[in-house]
């Protein structure tokens, strides 16, 4: 029997909750209880502070419904500040099939949210105009994890990926990108030293450092959707539809743009 676990934790400041961390696995029931008591450790040592609340979920997965997908591709790019990666972005973007002006608004409104997306909210590939109507909630792709951690952690380690953004990210956009719809993501993370964004298209992940500032807390995800997309359907497979990703091996690669 398989488990999805999931763990969001928050701090109160004033009248105002505010998310410090969030995890989920998908694992045997042996595994159950070391995942738990590691997410709780996980919430209390955060660099965005130690979490007064702390929300766990345990569920059982039935096999039958999980749904095997391969991981992205891995690559590693270059910029040297802020405005060079946030050109490279946009050129990774276009590459993908979102337009130049749908690119920069998305950027943009990453750059000018408030507090951190719990989700990613959803953005016409074409125009750049946001679909949905959640706020910072957004869209939240969940129910996944990797298919063979041992072997992912070890292909990881082999390329000096050990963070555990990257991690945890690669997985999400290999679900994200083997949704219905989906054109790209644009992604950075509110974690205050982890200043590595990135874009993800079918042919790849494209990490992308100095893609937000050093301390800055407010982070966000962005998936851009072709038109006609039924956003129903690929709401419903990004939170709802179990998957697990499959490791790609020695198909997997670092490039130097």
């Amino acid at each position: 029997m398989l488990y999805s676990i999931k763990m969001r934790s928050a701090k109160q400041t004033g009248s105002i909750q505010r998310h410090i961390s969030g995890a989920e696995r998908i694992v045997g029931q042996d595994m159950v209880e070391s995942m738990v008591q590691s997410m709780v450790q996980r919430a209390f040592t955060h660099d965005r502070g130690q979490a007064d609340f702390i929300n766990l979920k345990i569920e059982a997965v039935a096999v039958q419904d999980i749904v095997h997908i391969r991981q992205l591709n891995i690559h590693s790019l270059q910029a040297t500040d802020l405005a060079a990666a946030r050109r490279l972005a946009i050129q990774k973007l276009v590459s993908a099939g979102v337009t130049a002006v749908a690119a920069q608004r998305g950027i943009r409104q990453l750059a000018e949210l408030n507090d951190s997306m719990h989700g990613a909210m959803l953005l016409s590939a074409v125009t750049g105009e946001r679909l949905d109507a959640l706020a910072l909630r957004g869209v939240r792709a969940s129910n996944m994890d990797i298919a063979d951690p041992e072997n992912y952690d070890g292909i990881l380690h082999g390329l000096g990926l050990t963070d555990i953004h990257v991690r945890e990210a690669l997985v999400l956009a290999s679900k994200v990108q083997s949704a219905p719809g989906i054109r790209a993501e644009l992604c950075w993370s509110d974690d205050l030293a982890y200043t590595t964004g990135y874009v993800a298209d079918p042919t790849g992940y494209f990490r992308i450092p100095n893609l937000k500032k050093l301390n800055d807390p407010v982070g966000g995800r962005a998936f851009f959707l072709a038109p006609e997309t039924d956003i129903e359907e690929l709401t419903h497979y990004l939170e709802n539809v179990p998957v697990l990703v499959s490791p790609q091996g020695g198909s997997v690669a670092i490039c130097r743009n």
